[in-house]
């Protein structure tokens, strides 16, 4: 009796010890904005409008077809010491509907009783940065003209989004501005976190694909804080995708070429990875896992003519083998070495799809999506679970940036900085990419 006692007492030890330490790892880089936190009354505001403007979303109809005054839409609440103004409600309802995000969700992610969190990090922005409890969601502090800019671009960017629904661009879920009597105007942005869940990740990087400041020291000197390593860092090391390869490099050449079109620059690619378990590497040849995989990828796509998904592969070639990042077709769960068509998966066509309709779709649909909650900004090679997404969308080249442009030019002759025009930064973004990857 005695010893099963003490070996209950050991096991409840360890549970207390290693809980302890998944606490510490969670809070590693972040802490709470608790009621002593200069930022802890700002948060509380939002946390109350976020509330009051879900809240509106949730009592009204979901809009599936939306029109220029959903763009324009501007709904003004007013609480106890101030007001909150949100913008675009019906868009951002839709592109939260459209990555399988439910307003309870969302809505207890961003006003749960836990405090946000401050995000600590070598980052050199001038912004606040918070986290919701969860850290499945950014708040992010804009200036007007950021804002300006993604509101009359958003029209674009959504466009953008149905054509590519595996963009990497980041998703903005929301965008709010906060009024305070005799204070300056707050406007901040809410965004899916790319690096969602982040509890196994533990080397993160910024990449711009170029080289001028662009090497950051690891070594944090024993404080509790992220450093996101730069560019020059990855050197000698790979994005190792394999059969992902060449739809990850088309992705991030498509979504360039849209950010050339916006005019901006200075946009970066965030890239974490962290190591696959055993199961993880063996659920990818499940069938179960498979069709989890494909349905998702389905489900959360609108092609572009918004009938059903064809059924053809979501991965490159024709040869009706679905891939599922193995670098080998999935085999049938009893190993008979045969290929498995999509078209057995409960896929159904429309006759009205025209053969450039479904080459379009196959083109821009052939990922398969793995089965977690972040599935646009996961993507699982050999070995490793990458998160990648593109950030940082606001920068627009005007006569300050051209400027500046002149003056490293002089500085930094000859070398590869981030101050270059919108159609160079995309050919080195795009560039570096392709010489990363494998």
């Amino acid at each position: 009796m005695a010893r099963r006692k003490a070996t209950g007492t050991s096991r409840a030890t360890r549970r207390r010890h290693w809980w302890h330490l998944r606490q510490r790892w969670r809070m590693l880089g972040v802490f709470e904005i608790n009621a002593e936190h200069e930022f802890y009354h700002l948060t509380a505001m939002i946390k109350e409008g976020m509330h009051a403007s879900i809240q509106t979303t949730m009592d009204t109809p979901d809009e599936d077809t939306l029109t220029a005054e959903h763009f324009k839409a501007e709904e003004t609440k007013s609480h106890e010491g101030f007001e909150m103004q949100t913008f675009a409600a019906p868009v951002f309802a839709k592109l939260r509907r459209s990555l399988d995000i439910t307003e309870e969700e969302y809505m207890n992610s961003l006003c749960s009783g836990g405090c946000y969190l401050q995000f600590v990090s070598n980052s050199k922005s001038k912004a606040d940065f918070f986290v919701t409890n969860d850290k499945r969601f950014f708040l992010k502090t804009q200036s007007k003209r950021e804002v300006k800019f993604l509101l009359s671009n958003l029209q674009a960017y959504m466009d953008h989004l149905e054509k590519y629904p595996h963009s990497l661009i980041v998703r903005f879920l929301g965008v709010h501005r906060i009024v305070i009597p005799n204070e300056t105007k707050k406007y901040f942005i809410v965004m899916q976190s790319v690096f969602y869940p982040d509890e196994r990740i533990n080397i993160r990087f910024d990449i711009k694909g170029c080289e001028v400041g662009r090497w950051t020291n690891p070594d944090t000197g024993g404080k509790q804080i992220i450093k996101v390593l730069k560019d020059n860092n990855f050197e000698g090391q790979h994005i190792a995708l394999d059969q992902e390869k060449s739809w990850f490099a088309h992705q991030v050449k498509m979504d360039a070429a849209f950010l050339q079109e916006l005019n901006v620059l200075d946009y970066s690619l965030l890239l974490a990875h962290q190591p696959l378990h055993q199961d993880e590497l063996d659920g990818k040849h499940s069938l179960a896992n498979l069709v989890m995989r494909t349905t998702k990828s389905l489900d959360l796509d609108d092609s572009p003519t918004g009938s059903d998904p064809p059924t053809i592969p979501l991965l490159e070639g024709t040869t009706g083998e679905v891939d599922c990042g193995s670098g080998k077709p999935q085999a049938a769960a009893e190993g008979s070495g045969e290929g498995i068509p999509l078209q057995e998966i409960n896929c159904r066509a429309k006759d009205t799809r025209t053969d450039s309709e479904l080459q379009e779709f196959h083109e821009h649909h052939r990922r398969l999506l793995p089965n977690c909650k972040n599935a646009i900004h996961v993507i699982d090679g050999l070995e490793r679970r990458y998160f990648v997404g593109i950030i940082d969308i606001f920068t627009v080249y005007g006569w300050k940036k051209r400027l500046e442009n002149l003056w490293k030019s002089l500085r930094f002759p000859g070398r590869a900085f981030s101050t270059v025009n919108p159609a160079k930064y995309s050919h080195r973004f795009c560039q570096w990419i392709q010489d990363h990857t494998q």
